[in-house]
């Protein structure tokens, strides 16, 4: 049934890549008004996908179940009105959860395809509020080609209330291959993403120029939760760019421990520049197929032509990470093919904590740098792990490869047996001398450890006494107290460490203990 609306409404376009994204969530907002054609169950899917122009929306039975392979259609034309497939279900305002399957229709891949994807020069798409349920097979939503799309690449999609769901069983390999250009994901739920002796991911993206939006997700991967790069582009020269990754909590369910999933880590950059991570929740994370570190900017050159691969230009702020092996691993150079350098990282006002090996394996290391990565910022973190502080690596022990521009300031960390580690040469200055010529580390609140093994302007207390600054540590409440003499004479003007409150609000007012 099509029902024409009268109200027709479209959305310019703007210049900045960033702007793009910015639009494109503004669809859910004010979405354009064509006809309405209602799509009952046992009823051809496919077949209103082709009938329907731009400003269309397609409104699909709740409950109902479609099983098929249906593919988002290129269209003529310059209209920006999209076309949108959603339930006709009464939806929550922000992130579907499983709870709300009763409201939606559930697409269901018909043998080993994906129930979803786009064909080439498919554009301003829509779907909201569906159901996508796997069987065990490989992608569930395609969008854009991960091999040949020199042209014709999907733009202007967004994925908005999905709730994206592997096979409890048998698992999934991805929940969505993201290979198109201005695409938003948000309020989503991707969950079961998870294989034996095989890499999975909730989103991974690697054959796309963006600009992607990612926020306020659940995403649930054994492998990775979020990864960018790690195949080779077909397209010469492409870094997937202008990413912004907010509100999301990415986790592994801890009943996996025990099973045979492949476990890597919650998010990893191998190809990508001008990414922003702010205002997520990281947790669950444990040494299995790699040490267990949760964050990983590690530059991969994939295959044997992609020596433009880089990591840069990226902010991490405003997070909290926990209950993992280790905290972030940085790696400057590829080890085993020729790439660019990563560079220009900052690690701002985030909380880390139980990064601990005894509970979840690994080495319980803070930070892992090198093979000489460059301008690192490190700054105004709250960092409670078990292992080293910084362990630095990369050269030999005569030969060192340079970490250049490294900066640690106004940190509140442990110390340990270790802190801030170069492999082949020791503890404090010497270690900072050999791989972070020139570098600063100033500022800093540590528990334990030696004034006369770092450069001064640091401070060095017991772990109690540093303990005792904060709120509630047992509670998982790491505030500075009003009257800790944490709060006073601070270097930048900002008590030392990580300031809770921003981070509260980076993640929209919740409260995450």
């Amino acid at each position: 049934m099509r029902i024409q609306n009268q109200q027709c409404t479209s959305i310019a376009r703007r210049g900045s890549a960033v702007v793009v994204a910015a639009v494109l969530l503004g669809l859910a907002e004010e979405p354009a008004r064509g006809a309405t054609e209602i799509v009952r169950a046992g009823e051809d899917l496919q077949a209103a996908i082709d009938r329907a122009r731009p400003g269309d929306e397609i409104r699909l039975e709740a409950g109902a179940v479609f099983t098929g392979h249906f593919v988002l259609r290129a269209r003529a034309g310059t209209s920006v009105a999209p076309i949108t497939i959603r339930t006709d279900g009464r939806l929550p305002s922000s992130r579907i959860r499983p709870q709300d399957a009763a409201l939606l229709p559930t697409l269901t891949p018909a043998g080993a395809s994906p129930v979803i994807r786009t064909e080439p020069g498919a554009s301003y798409w829509r779907l909201v509020g569906l159901r996508i349920r796997g069987n065990g097979g490989n992608d569930l939503i395609v969008l854009g080609d991960g091999r040949a799309q020199a042209s014709g690449i999907p733009q202007q999609i967004e994925l908005d209330r999905l709730l994206i769901l592997g096979d409890p069983a048998r698992g999934q390999k991805r929940g969505i291959a993201l290979n198109s250009a201005a695409t938003t994901i948000r309020n989503c739920y991707i969950a079961d993403i998870k294989r034996v002796g095989e890499e999975t991911q909730a989103i991974a993206g690697w054959n796309g120029p963006g600009p992607y939006l990612i926020e306020n997700n659940y995403l649930e991967a054994a492998g990775i939760s979020v990864l960018f790069g790690g195949t080779e582009p077909s397209i010469a020269g492409l870094v997937p760019s202008d990413i912004t990754v907010r509100r999301n909590t990415m986790a592994k369910p801890v009943a996996w421990r025990g099973q045979r999933w492949m476990v890597k880590n919650l998010l990893e950059l191998k190809n990508a520049r001008r990414v922003r991570i702010e205002g997520n929740l990281f947790q669950h994370n444990w040494a299995a197929a790699q040490a267990g570190f949760a964050i990983l900017f590690t530059v991969r050159a994939s295959g044997s032509r992609a020596t433009w691969s880089t990591v840069r230009d990226v902010t991490f702020e405003n997070n909290i990470v926990r209950r993992a092996a280790g905290g972030i691993n940085i790696l400057g150079y590829d080890t085993n093919a020729v790439s660019q350098q990563t560079r220009n990282l900052v690690i701002r006002n985030n909380l880390f904590y139980e990064i601990d090996h005894r509970a979840w394996g690994g080495n319980g290391w803070f930070l892992q740098v090198g093979n000489e990565p460059a301008d690192i910022l490190v700054e105004h973190n709250t960092i409670l792990q078990s292992g080293n502080l910084v362990t630095a690596y990369g050269g030999t022990q005569f030969a060192p490869r340079p970490i250049r521009r490294f900066r640690f300031l106004n940190n509140i960390a442990w110390h340990n047996r270790y802190g801030l580690f170069g492999i082949g040469i020791g503890v404090g200055l010497p270690a900072l001398e050999a791989y972070f010529p020139g570098g600063e580390f100033t500022g800093n609140l540590l528990a334990g450890g030696s004034a006369a093994r770092y450069p001064a302007g640091n401070r060095f207390e017991s772990a109690d006494e540093v303990l005792a600054q904060f709120v509630n540590p047992t509670a998982g409440d790491f505030r500075l107290r009003p009257d800790s003499w944490a709060r006073r004479d601070p270097v930048d003007g900002r008590p030392v460490g990580a300031d809770l409150d921003a981070i509260k609000r980076a993640m929209g007012g919740a409260v995450v203990r």
